[in-house]
């Protein structure tokens, strides 16, 4: 990783321009935004929808010969379309590892570090030393140990109502949950592979009196591997917003809900 990346592989923290260290919007905890004529429009887009699938139905006719069988043409699975192959089930400082060396492992591998690198234990000092002796390569574990501590100072932690350790103070508790929505293989050799993961999550600090509410985001990683010492590690990484889907009209839950559901639901092991 370049000098350059210090930003983007600050996992979406630090005042990169992406959304986990946004303050909340002027609306309070637990509101609810209004969306009657979102609905509407969903409404009336649906009911166009149906109307040209109807259509098009009706003029096929009776005649099957377009049936998809045997059809060379006929649309294929999707990339990241479960393919039975069972997670890993070995784990390194609690990080799955071990991944196979192939297109699908490295999806895996990719999916499984996204949620290692946006999660709430990467702005606690110690845990994050560990993360880093595990998912990158070797010749890049140094600099990019000063770079994330730098990054994150206790005067960011404090900024974000974290104390040295990156715990919450009494009574909160700091939320960041990543899951992976899907992953595509845009470059892949033997020995090097880039990955994009789309991702959406969960961040923020539970409490009563929070600034920072927990809320969700969409955002999608780049992440560039390389096969090393038998495994897939990362070598560089970066993130942008996106792609985000038209916000629903769910109702938010309390800061007691949002606890006890981090503390109640646990993660997954991905797999391709």
């Amino acid at each position: 990783m370049s000098p350059g990346d210090e930003h983007e592989a600050s996992g979406g923290y630090a005042g990169t321009g992406h959304t986990r260290t946004r303050l909340p919007d002027v609306e309070p905890y637990g509101a609810r935004r209004t969306r009657s004529s979102s609905r509407s429009l969903v409404t009336v887009v649906g009911v166009v929808v149906l109307l040209i699938a109807a259509i098009a139905f009706a003029n096929r006719g009776g005649d099957d010969s377009t049936s998809t069988e045997g059809n060379a043409s006929a649309p294929q699975a999707a990339p990241t379309a479960a393919s039975g192959e069972r997670p890993v089930e070995t784990k390194s400082a609690g990080i799955p590892s071990g991944f196979a060396h192939d297109r699908q492992g490295v999806e895996s591998a990719a999916a499984n570090y996204a949620v290692v690198l946006v999660s709430a234990d990467f702005l606690k000092p110690v845990r994050r030393t560990e993360i880093v002796q595990q998912v990158f390569v070797a010749d890049k574990r140094a600099a990019l140990q000063a770079r994330f501590n730098q990054t994150y100072s206790k005067e960011f932690l404090k900024s974000v109502g974290l104390d040295q350790k990156g715990n919450a103070t009494a009574g909160s508790t700091y939320v960041s949950r990543t899951m992976p929505v899907g992953t595509k293989v845009t470059a892949y050799s033997d020995t090097d592979a880039t990955v994009e993961v789309w991702c959406t999550g969960v961040f923020g600090t539970t409490g009563e009196r929070s600034t920072n509410p927990v809320t969700s985001d969409w955002f999608t990683m780049t992440l560039q591997l390389r096969w090393t010492d038998g495994d897939w590690k990362i070598e560089s990484f970066s993130q942008k917003d996106g792609p985000a889907p038209v916000p629903g009209d769910d109702k938010a839950s309390s800061a007691d809900e949002m606890a006890k559901a981090v503390e109640e639901y646990g993660g997954f092991t991905y797999a391709r």
